[in-house]
């Protein structure tokens, strides 16, 4: 068992105890309880001051996920609104963001909950095809939802034509909204967007190859997620580079990616098994960060991947390395890794291409504590590996945790009250912040930390079926924001005594 997990009869007791002070619990009891509860007191007493002066906390959400009002403001459709319109049956619950979080109503009332918890920022990003007071906005420019008129005209991120495309739009944002934005993000997890939009289809456009039987639209699994990848990259370099060129002298903010990777720990000592969670690594995160800071592909991609991989000229190549100020890192979860290199597949694709076996159990045991999302484990120092190893194998960037959380499962047989208990949650963002600080002590150069998420919201291809937010939406009482244990846990770490309650 991990050294992070703790004694579940020890639990139990003390969450019944915890039950009890749930409402109107001081900041000293609180975290006096969670000091028992974890074993550690440490870990339990972290706060705001236990991180450097200026240290950013903040929560996330993405557009297509929280806004909802598809037909207002003049917002033409996204792929996602085709997606989930056209193939609701490749969504848990066949639910879509026509109305999501109503967020783009309701942002006042969303706004003066960031403002009750005491966030110093909120990350957030623009619709696309929707543009044609005291917290610090964190703006994506592509959280996915590509406007669904690129898509039809030319394929969307499959053609070259999207980097110029991109390009112009994301000056357009610079114009407008430059003078009150100072933290620009290119492109939110451009790893999840290739590899579940053109490998295994499960997410918008929905491609892959004919032989996975999966029902797609098309696509060929072992090219477009490279293709797709290749052009995101060129996109964020043209939409970066216009920013440092032309705004960022008088506007005087930053320009980063923000990209997602598990961490890998090898199944067994043997070196194949090593080599394999490095490999992982590489096709994960070194597929994005090497060109990022060395102009190409890891050397491995290139051996394995052979002719299916595109190549950089060097003038792009030129405009890739250090095109960021800083790095958005998303971690969630963990995984174990052995060696599956010597297995022949009848049909080459991405999946498959790195070969390696990743796996949530070894021996029968679970790496850590399960979410509800199937391909979620609580490993907490996976964030402190994971940032380290950034640190170390490319330049020591500036970092922030953009996105880091936990689900639980969306399930009506529990009273309103049960649902807003999420201890789960509040472990998992002090077990993950412990070792954030630990990677700081240790030199890395982390600068903020996000939750994912402000308030429970689509999921993707989960839809409505799993909750991550540390506010409770209830979705049958006009979209309600209540905060769980986890929004007054956090309300303490930040400092403020005041209870959370929202009408």
């Amino acid at each position: 068992m991990n050294q992070d997990h703790h004694n579940t009869n020890k639990r139990l007791v003390m969450e019944k105890q915890l039950r009890s002070l749930m409402l109107g619990v001081g900041e000293l009891l609180l975290l006096v309880c969670f000091a028992l509860l974890t074993n550690n007191k440490a870990v339990a007493l972290l706060n705001r001051s236990s991180f450097p002066p200026g240290f950013i906390f903040g929560s996330g959400s993405g557009s297509y996920q929280y806004e909802g009002a598809a037909n207002e403001g003049g917002r033409g459709p996204s792929i996602w609104d085709s997606y989930t319109h056209k193939h609701p049956e490749r969504i848990m619950d066949g639910s879509n963001g026509d109305v999501a979080l109503d967020e783009y109503h309701k942002y006042k009332e969303d706004v003066e909950i960031m403002k009750d918890i005491g966030l110093d920022a909120y990350r957030f990003s623009i619709s696309w095809p929707r543009l044609l007071p005291s917290i610090k906005p964190f703006v994506t420019l592509f959280h996915w939802d590509l406007p669904q008129a690129l898509e039809d005209e030319y394929g969307g991120l499959l053609s070259d034509q999207i980097v110029n495309h991109f390009r112009d739009y994301a000056e357009l944002c610079y114009k407008e909204f430059g003078d009150r934005v100072k933290y620009w993000t290119t492109l939110n997890e451009p790893y999840t967007y290739s590899i579940n939009g053109y490998a295994s289809g499960s997410y918008a456009p929905g491609r892959c190859s004919n032989w996975q039987k999966l029902n797609c639209t098309g696509g060929n699994s072992a090219i477009e997620p490279y293709l797709v990848t290749h052009h995101l990259l060129l996109a964020h370099a043209a939409a970066a580079n216009l920013y440092k060129n032309k705004f960022q002298a008088y506007q005087k903010g930053v320009i980063g990616i923000t990209l997602v990777s598990p961490w890998f720990v090898p199944l067994s000592e043997a070196n194949e098994d090593k080599k394999a969670a490095l490999r992982a690594l590489e096709f994960t995160f070194g597929w994005f960060m090497e060109p990022l800071t060395c102009g190409d592909y890891p050397n491995n991609m290139r051996s394995i991947v052979g002719t299916r991989l595109p190549k950089f000229t060097k003038a792009q190549s030129k405009t890739l390395i250090g095109s960021f100020d800083f790095l958005g890192l998303n971690y969630y979860t963990s995984y174990y890794a052995s060696d599956a290199s010597n297995n022949v597949y009848e049909h080459a694709s991405y999946l498959t291409d790195v070969g390696v076996t990743l796996s949530s159990e070894r021996n029968g045991i679970p790496i850590g504590a399960k979410g509800a999302s199937s391909w979620l484990n609580v490993y907490p120092i996976g964030i402190q590996n994971l940032l380290l190893y950034t640190k170390e194998k490319y330049n020591d960037p500036i970092i922030y945790i953009t996105e880091n959380g936990i689900d639980e499962f969306n399930d009506p047989k529990l009273s309103l009250e049960e649902a807003l208990y999420d201890t789960q949650r509040v472990d998992y963002h002090i077990l993950h912040l412990y070792h954030v600080q630990t990677a700081i002590k240790n030199g890395v150069n982390v600068k903020g930390y996000f939750l994912w998420s402000l308030l429970d919201n689509f999921e993707w291809n989960e839809g409505f079926t799993v909750r991550f937010g540390t506010n409770y939406v209830d979705y049958n009482n006009g979209l309600k924001r209540l905060p769980k244990l986890s929004t007054r846990w956090f309300k303490s770490f930040l400092g403020s005594n005041e209870e959370a309650y929202y009408s």
